[in-house]
């Protein structure tokens, strides 16, 4: 018999960290594993979207770190988890910042800000981006509430942002698709 999905334990709003401390479902670690899950949504969009195979195959391990940051997220900075959670490692971020470093060598020099648009595709790769920045936002007010944060999970996302933008400025050159400037009312 397959196992239910749902168990009703959350249907009076609180849930549980791994390690069995319960916190209602409004609690900032849940909003920023959350929005952390919300992120990999869109990029699995964004990877259906994808022609580029090697963007395709970096947002796959993109996704999977993600998962990563989520796990150490859902556990209670207090307790010992009998888990074993995968970590982040520093070459996480190094890989970004070298596909980052890659894809920007073969872009025109940034000279004006850029409106997202111009292609589908390119408009995911942009609300992903800003779902990155909000998970971003949201593990640094959990961490100012000294909610126990691995430094490297704010660096990643960081970086995924960035990365995130890039990849949307080098999908729309491999697309053809022009790149919207801001133009801004005097």
């Amino acid at each position: 018999m397959a196992m239910k999905i749902y168990t009703r334990t959350g249907d009076k709003g609180t849930t549980s960290l791994i390690g069995g401390t319960k916190v209602p479902k409004s609690h900032l670690r849940i909003e920023a594993y959350g929005t952390v899950d919300e992120l990999n949504a869109h990029i699995g969009l964004c990877l259906d979207m994808l022609t580029d195979e090697a963007s395709r195959q970096l947002l796959r391990e993109v996704q999977d770190r993600l998962f990563t940051i989520g796990s150490a997220l859902a556990c209670d900075p207090v307790k010992e988890t009998r888990m074993r959670i995968p970590d982040l490692k520093e070459e996480d971020i190094a890989l970004l910042e070298k596909e980052i470093d890659r894809m920007n060598e073969s872009l025109p020099e940034m000279k004006h800000f850029i409106l997202p648009g111009g292609h589908v595709t390119v408009s995911q790769l942009h609300i992903a981006r800003c779902v990155c920045r909000r998970a971003e936002r949201a593990v640094v007010r959990l961490e100012m509430e000294d909610q126990e944060v691995d430094n490297i999970i704010i660096r990643y996302l960081n970086r995924l942002s960035d990365y995130l933008f890039v990849l949307g400025r080098y999908t729309g050159m491999l697309l053809n698709a022009e790149e919207i400037p801001w133009r801004p009312r005097v």
